[in-house]
């Protein structure tokens, strides 16, 4: 298990029944790496990856 898995856990727990768009998502995220720039070069390449998961590789 990784370290990150306890914050993908807390989310699955706190909000995993809720439904968002992807508009509301990348609002969340633009928020984040305003608020923590040095986060945005992993924030860019985790939207790069949810951008193309339908992609044939």
């Amino acid at each position: 298990m990784y370290f990150t898995d306890r914050g993908i856990e807390e989310l699955s727990t706190r909000r995993g029944e809720e439904e968002v768009s992807f508009e509301w998502l990348a609002d969340q995220l633009r928020t984040f790496v305003d608020l923590n720039p040095e986060f945005e070069v992993p924030v860019e390449r985790l939207a790069t990856w949810l951008a193309r998961l339908d992609d044939d590789e």
